[in-house]
């Protein structure tokens, strides 16, 4: 029998807002293996578990972790947070896997901060839209900058992950810079910090606003398209139905 190694996407951490599949998956592994933020999250309720970390930025090694311990007859569960296929090490982990041909993978979904974001804040993904990273550590700020303005001038909804750290304050600044000169400043905008765990925050906002909002790695940012709207504090973007009003629908009584 092959060994396997499941990489599993844990959501925002809450286990309400993860899949039974994932839950299922971390059930019946013997080692949990991610980095050390999100392991803390699950630490309660699997503490029976064999948990290993590593810090941000040694994502080959956790990786490599994963099919060494698999190698030894463990059930291996990597965890990422949000979707493992998304921003997560999924691919990677099919990279390395050449070397163990050995070892079977399997990906198990989970809700990324896009769609778990999206719901904080209302609806302003109910049309087409793109996501962009604002990270640079592995993409050049010019092929991000092209991206953004690819997004701008295809009228889709954006959403930003990554927009800023400690070494990346200025981020999403910047990019809201780009956006400024391809869309008016009273654009309908909203970001949630820590979607699904304790702190939650949403705001709307315009994109003139958010160019000058604090932001930090737990923020996902969101910038509508042209035909998104702030409805009651929440960020909308309608689909194009034609909305008939109540009164049409009694007639002029």
């Amino acid at each position: 029998m092959k060994n396997k190694v499941c990489i599993v996407g844990m959501g925002p951490g809450k286990e309400e807002m993860m899949t039974a599949e994932a839950i299922r998956a971390l059930e019946d592994a013997d080692v949990l293996i991610g980095y050390t933020v999100y392991l803390d999250l699950l630490s309660g309720r699997f503490a029976d578990k064999k948990l290993l970390s590593t810090p941000m930025r040694q994502e080959t090694k956790r990786c490599r972790m994963c099919f060494e311990e698999a190698r030894k007859g463990k059930r291996v569960a990597l965890v990422c947070s949000g979707d493992a296929g998304i921003y997560g090490l999924a691919s990677l982990m099919y990279e390395m896997g050449k070397e163990y041909p050995e070892t079977e993978l399997e990906v198990i979904p989970g809700i990324t901060a896009a769609s778990s974001g999206a719901a904080v804040l209302g609806a302003p993904l109910n049309h087409d839209f793109c996501v962009v990273s604002l990270s640079d550590l592995l993409t050049p700020w010019e092929k991000i900058e092209k991206r953004l303005i690819s997004a701008a001038e295809g009228d889709f909804v954006i959403v930003i992950y990554n927009p800023a750290s400690h070494k990346r304050k200025d981020h999403l600044r910047k990019a809201c810079d780009i956006l400024l000169s391809h869309m008016e400043a009273e654009r309908p905008c909203g970001y949630v910090e820590n979607i699904g765990r304790e702190g939650t925050k949403a705001v709307t906002c315009t994109l003139k606003e958010l160019r000058e909002a604090q932001v930090n790695m737990f923020t996902t940012v969101f910038i509508g398209n042209s035909e998104s709207e702030i409805i009651k504090d929440r960020l909308i973007t309608k689909r194009g139905y034609q909305v008939e009003r109540d009164t049409d629908l009694r007639g002029n009584n």
